[in-house]
């Protein structure tokens, strides 16, 4: 798990919803926001694996972005939302196994046959002859 939490940039603003007061007065609601291609942490080729997997999320700029509002607090935002862009980093980072092709098995083929044969067989005798 790479842990590139020194390149964030935290952004604060007023987060909606319930809280009375609190919502018009403090700034709880945290924006974390991590520039990619500036990356230093992270290798050339896992910076092309995160911009390709990630394409739809990163901004013009080239800021990937999460918010948290969840909490009434702002450090625990802040916490949820560095969480947040971690596990959204290191799912990119995951690279998929190949698959191997595998054949098909001769049972799976002739099970399926014999199901054709005897569902023709069903339709067959369900025909009237009208000669």
């Amino acid at each position: 798990m790479i842990d590139c939490s020194t390149e964030f940039e935290y952004k604060t603003a007023r987060s909606g919803g319930k809280g009375g007061q609190n919502v018009n007065k403090v700034e709880t609601m945290v924006e974390a926001r991590w520039q990619v291609a500036a990356s230093r942490l992270l290798s050339p080729e896992q910076i092309v694996l995160i911009t390709s997997k990630l394409a739809k999320s990163i901004s013009n700029e080239g800021y990937l972005a999460v918010q948290s509002s969840e909490s009434r607090s702002q450090l625990s935002n802040k916490e949820n939302a560095r969480e947040k862009l971690l596990t959204i980093i290191n799912k990119a980072l995951i690279v998929p196994r190949k698959r191997k092709a595998t054949k098909v098995p001769r049972s799976v083929i002739e099970e399926r046959l014999s199901d054709k044969k005897i569902r023709s067989e069903r339709k067959m005798n369900r025909r009237k002859d009208f000669e």
